[in-house]
């Protein structure tokens, strides 16, 4: 718990800056230990690109909360950094079931986690803000007992409610609820982006690297963002570089695609034993 204790204080201090981090979202301990070598300072899981290695789709019904956790114990055991966890909508519709996920989640060594306000139900996609409320109140009345920073997803953008002011009003009442990190993913444009950072009073995460402009991490940091994250798109990048290379070998039977490949020295030194991290 000590040491878990040190990552959270870490992690914390990561949001207290005054310009954005990366946090860069790996998909298996492999990823993790690629990632953390190259000198990141936090990772954060993606379910997207779980579920892309497991065979499935990214969705609600795909995975279940103790696979989740079980690849996220597999990427905390892979490096020394500090880790949060995408736990989608806390695995369950009621407060309580929010706030055993956050206990679960920090049993399984990751120091933060996000929920959000999606239903999975086409019909009803996004929750009444009162129980969003009461559901964000109780995942962080579990944080507060534990080395755990919560982060608190408003989803409506993506669920083609582009309603930027519920969007702000559901940060500003989950802020209030005790989240510590608030996160409105696929938020239009810069303008956006910086209106929600100067309407919250917390750090907020954007992601890049998903469908939408993109930005620089400096022009994020100028725009009021502490924390940068890229969602599945690192676990996307690497499909479609296996997808080129097959499909070169398919179509021509040629094998240039070997000339990007990542040397296997290289590879043999980052998925060394030892934990990859802050000791390096």
């Amino acid at each position: 718990m000590a040491e878990q204790q040190t990552k959270f204080e870490r992690f914390k201090a990561l949001h207290q800056r005054d310009e954005a981090f990366v946090i860069p979202n790996p998909w298996d301990a492999g990823s993790a230990r690629i990632l953390a070598g190259l000198g990141f300072e936090a990772l954060a899981t993606t379910s997207a690109g779980y579920a892309f290695s497991k065979g499935k789709r990214d969705s609600f019904a795909s995975l279940t909360r103790g696979e989740i956790l079980d690849n996220a114990a597999e990427i905390v055991g892979a490096s020394d950094l500090p880790v949060s966890a995408d736990l989608e909508d806390g695995f369950g519709a009621e407060p309580e079931i929010c706030g055993e996920t956050i206990r679960l989640a920090a049993a399984a060594g990751l120091v933060g986690g996000s929920i959000e306000d999606a239903t999975g139900d086409p019909a009803r996609p996004i929750y009444d803000l009162s129980h969003a409320v009461e559901r964000v109140q109780a995942a962080a009345e579990a944080s507060r007992k534990l080395p755990f920073l919560l982060t608190a997803r408003a989803e409506n953008f993506l669920w083609e409610r582009p309603d930027l002011d519920d969007t702000i009003r559901r940060l500003q009442a989950f802020s209030a609820a005790g989240a510590d990190v608030l996160y409105a993913p696929g938020l239009p444009d810069i303008d956006a982006i910086r209106t929600v950072c100067a309407a919250v009073d917390k750090p907020v995460n954007v992601v890049m690297g998903l469908k939408g402009p993109r930005y620089s991490v400096a022009e994020l940091s100028a725009a009021g963002v502490r924390r940068v994250s890229v969602g599945g798109s690192f676990a996307r990048a690497a499909l479609g570089a296996l997808l080129r290379a097959a499909e070169e070998v398919k179509s021509s039977g040629t094998f240039g695609y070997a000339a990007d490949a990542i040397p296997a020295a290289t590879l043999s030194r980052l998925m060394s034993q030892e934990k990859r991290g802050d000791r390096e």
